[in-house]
């Protein structure tokens, strides 16, 4: 799993850098500035369900390390219902997006923008496909406390993917654009 997260950081790393290369390049659209399509307190809110996320799969980790399929489950559910959360939000903000006309093919900028949230909005996707399958496979009671490395695999995955975000939202919505 270290592995995995490691290469996954380069991935990141490089749409990361592709943003901070082209936060500036509007195109032949100035009029799409940053500034003034952002909803930061909606985008803040989301943050929020994403990060208190991080704090159910610690509860569903405890769960698991201690045998209590009950815990384990709901907060499973929970964590993958927080994840669902934070995911609309994220359509929801693309479609008031390309309404004000910033689509991916506007400019340098726009295709940075996307790529890289985009990319991360499919991480965080996988994310709760993962804790909906563990949470089924605890309700066939496939998977139990003598199998609790699997949630701690899932929960350093879950993990990395919040760590993500605040490196996103804090370049995207927070660092302003000159």
């Amino acid at each position: 799993m270290w592995v995995f997260l490691a290469s996954e950081c380069l991935f990141f790393g490089a749409f990361v850098a592709a943003y901070l290369i082209y936060m500036t390049s509007y195109g032949d659209s100035p009029e799409i500035n940053p500034g003034t399509i952002y909803d930061i307190p909606f985008t803040s809110v989301s943050t929020f369900v994403l990060l208190m996320s991080s704090l159910g799969i610690v509860l569903a980790l405890t769960g698991a390390q201690r045998g209590d399929e009950r815990m384990m489950r709901t907060w499973l559910l929970a964590t993958a219902l927080m994840g669902a959360i934070f995911l609309s939000g994220q359509i929801y903000e693309f479609t008031v997006f390309i309404e004000e006309g910033m689509t991916l093919s506007t400019s340098p900028f726009t295709t940075s923008f996307y790529v890289l949230t985009g990319f991360h909005g499919v991480h965080v996707t996988v994310g709760v496909l993962m804790l909906l399958i563990l949470w089924s496979r605890s309700l066939m009671g496939k998977l139990n406390h003598r199998r609790s490395e699997i949630v701690e695999n899932v929960g350093l995955y879950w993990h990395f993917v919040d760590i993500v975000w605040i490196v996103i939202f804090t370049l995207i919505y927070l660092v302003p654009v000159e």
